[in-house]
């Protein structure tokens, strides 16, 4: 059997420990400020504390009100949460990603149809970063970023790799007949400087100085690429659909691997049921794509 719980004054109490006023708890509570102050009397005689210190201004909370109050603020949020859930009347559950920009409209958009179709109680939040997010502090359940999956605070599960290569428009590709061709080329690259050279290195010719521009999205250095002639270096997985349809052109089949797409969430966040299955169907697609 469950204690019974004096729910009334436990949100009497929350209340005004936001408010740090009963008045202000008593408007939001839509009570009279005496029946919150009554209420939070009960509990601190329920408990056998005092909560607040009583001012001429208005409450400060004791350190016994601080444990209970970080409790009760969590509990009724997971409530508020859950309540939401229920509106549309029936269960919906949101899973929270944010993606690199890259991958995800190059790989992960064109399959969140068809996790949708299989999962339709749940809502999938999709927003996008440059490989620099915090999931604590942005609410977020999962991270998918690029990299070497060292990141110390967070659970890393790795997607699959994406090589980078030569990517550039058809009639660029026609000048492209030896990666020395380049040397005639304007060549866009992203923030870290050594994709180049590795590139360079794997190809096994000499360094070219690189004089296009910089860009800290992949997505907009093969846009660039596309409309302005210039050559980049990306990965090709994440294009597929520009270079089935003829805007992109692979000219040689040198990739380097410098990374692999990541799926990451927190150490300290349980998973819920909703993040499971998310979780198991983007392995289980990231297998197919291995498999490809």
């Amino acid at each position: 059997m469950r204690t019974h719980l004096p729910l009334n004054a436990l949100r009497a109490f929350e209340a005004s420990a936001r408010h740090l006023n009963f008045t202000k708890a008593a408007l939001e509570l839509y009570v009279t400020q005496g029946a919150v102050s009554q209420q939070v009397r009960m509990l601190e005689d329920r408990l056998g504390v005092t909560l607040f210190k009583r001012l001429p201004r208005g409450l400060e909370m004791t350190d016994d009100a601080q444990i209970l109050f970080s409790v009760l603020t969590t509990a009724f949020s997971d409530i508020e949460r859950v309540f939401k859930q229920f509106e549309r009347g029936e269960y919906r559950d949101v899973v929270s990603i944010a993606a690199v920009g890259t991958f995800a409209v190059g790989w992960l958009l064109p399959r969140l149809t068809e996790f949708r179709q299989l999962y339709p109680r749940i809502e999938v939040n999709l927003r996008t970063n440059n490989n620099v997010v915090n999931l604590a502090t942005e609410g977020l359940d999962f991270a998918i970023r690029f990299g070497e999956g060292l990141w110390p605070l967070t659970h890393n599960k790795a997607l699959f790799p994406a090589p980078l290569t030569v990517l550039c428009s058809s009639d660029t590709a026609k000048r492209l007949q030896h990666p020395t061709d380049l040397i005639n080329e304007n060549l866009y690259r992203s923030y870290r400087e050594d994709e180049w050279l590795k590139w360079f290195e794997k190809a096994e010719i000499s360094p070219i100085k690189i004089t296009g521009s910089i860009f800290d999205s992949s997505r907009l250095m093969i846009e660039s690429a596309i409309y302005e002639g210039g050559v980049a270096l990306a990965p090709a997985k994440m294009f597929s659909r520009e270079i089935k349809n003829g805007q992109l052109v692979q000219p040689f089949k040198i990739e380097v691997e410098l990374g692999k797409y990541w799926l990451t969430y927190l150490k300290s966040k349980p998973m819920t049921a909703s993040m499971e299955i998310f979780q198991q169907w983007l392995i289980n697609e990231a297998l197919k794509e291995c498999c490809e």
